[in-house]
């Protein structure tokens, strides 16, 4: 995958896109909710999850997506996560620790300006890589926005 990392940075971060791998991770209600804490307007977060057991037949509080919404040749089927992949965020937080292709592939393929995630995951996706366990999403986003807040 190339990804350049030339994104631009404002530390006025308006608009939040989050990309959440629920497959071990159920706290993305919570998550949302520090950012808010954080001065991020609700209706300015647009949230996406992945689920490694995407079931067809239930409902989702929030778009989720799993493999059957990849193509045999990686094309993305879901309308909603193509949106997701062409809006330009001030901010992707890909909240995944574990290197997944489909969540990369849409990491990597985001129109945000800038993208921010977990350490262990590949360093050429993300401009910013925090380095926490996927359960301590306090302590993410605090680190987070004390860098940000570090740079303005």
């Amino acid at each position: 995958m190339n990804n350049f990392k030339n994104e631009v940075f404002t530390s006025n971060i308006q608009t939040i896109g989050l990309l959440i791998d629920e497959s071990n991770f159920r706290h993305s209600k919570e998550l949302v909710n520090e950012l808010v804490l954080q001065g991020i307007a609700p209706q300015n977060i647009k949230i996406v999850v992945y689920r490694s057991k995407f079931k067809e037949k239930e409902t989702y509080s929030v778009p989720t997506f799993g493999k059957k919404h990849i193509s045999w040749n990686g094309e993305i089927t879901a309308v909603f996560l193509n949106e997701f992949i062409e809006t330009e965020f001030d901010l992707l937080i890909s909240y995944y620790d574990i290197e997944t292709a489909i969540l990369m592939m849409i990491t990597n393929k985001s129109k945000a300006r800038f993208k921010v995630g977990f350490a262990s995951v590949d360093k050429n996706l993300n401009r910013w890589m925090i380095d926490t366990a996927i359960e301590n999403y306090k302590l993410f986003v605090h680190e987070l926005f004390k860098y940000l807040k570090s740079i303005k």
